[in-house]
């Protein structure tokens, strides 16, 4: 079995492939202060509820943008896995070509979500990933990450009117009987929900403008199913892309890792 972790700001996600195939996957809070035996720990409890062990793992993929945690999944795998194991960075041969003015700043969770999309779907695409920060990412028909726009995510905006506004109380999100609030919690609701499906819709639309042929819209990360619903411009949702971009490039290296 193949360990993919994306670890993200806010969570990581964790999924176990075998061949091409998704079996399982968790998603957990990251914690930064966390060390590699607590990990480790938490690996071995997950592993354990469908009766699975850490020695079953064949190899292990990071792609993280989180230091702390990479430098603690960079040592559970040093101490602990009985695998080869391999940390996607900005010296990654993933086989997108970025044409960023600095390549090194681009997040490897973005473009390991350009080359799961490209290599599921091909043709021009705008990828938005719905996580501590909404990502939109576009890939040419020719599979060069051409770019993207970042926007602050949906929970970061939720927390900071929650903080902001005394008069305002934290909601929970659910579509509300009307685009007009008849009241405050109604109104924030329809504030971030079709907000956000607007912005969806509005980047989408001049990016396409700038891209040429037909674009698909995809939408992946935590929220995308639903936000979907609140879009016009999003033609499907895919939630595993990170994991599958992790499982590509390990595909990519593992006979290399293989014969350390």
């Amino acid at each position: 079995m193949l360990l993919a972790v994306d670890c993200g700001n806010t969570h990581i996600v964790l999924g176990l492939f075998q061949g091409e195939q998704l079996t399982r996957s968790w998603r957990i809070s990251t914690e930064g202060n966390k060390t590699e035996d607590e990990y480790l720990a938490l690996l071995q409890t997950l592993l354990s509820q469908d009766g699975l062990s850490i020695d079953q793992i064949e190899g292990m993929i990071v792609g993280s943008v989180v230091p702390r945690v990479t430098v603690a999944f960079g040592k559970m795998a040093k101490k602990h896995l009985r695998c080869p194991s391999y940390f996607v960075d900005h010296t990654t041969d993933t086989g997108i070509k970025v044409l960023m003015d600095n390549p090194k700043e681009v997040g490897a969770d973005r473009i390991l979500n350009a080359l799961a999309a490209y290599h599921k779907y091909g043709g021009s695409l705008i990828i938005v990933d719905f996580g501590t920060a909404t990502t939109f990412d576009c890939v040419s028909a020719a599979g060069e990450y051409l770019g993207g726009a970042i926007c602050p995510g949906i929970e970061i905006s939720q927390q900071a009117l929650f903080a902001h506004a005394a008069k305002l109380a934290n909601i929970d999100l659910y579509q509300p009987p009307a685009v007009i609030g008849k009241n405050s919690a109604d109104s924030m609701r329809s504030g971030i929900l079709w907000g956000y499906g607007g912005q969806v819709d509005s980047l989408s639309r001049r990016m396409k403008q700038e891209m040429q042929g037909p674009v698909r819209v995809i939408g992946t990360g935590g929220l995308a199913s639903f936000i979907y619903n609140f879009t016009e411009e999003m033609d499907l949702v895919d939630p595993g892309l990170t994991l599958d971009g992790l499982r590509l490039v390990w595909d990519r290296y593992k006979d290399v890792l293989k014969g350390k």
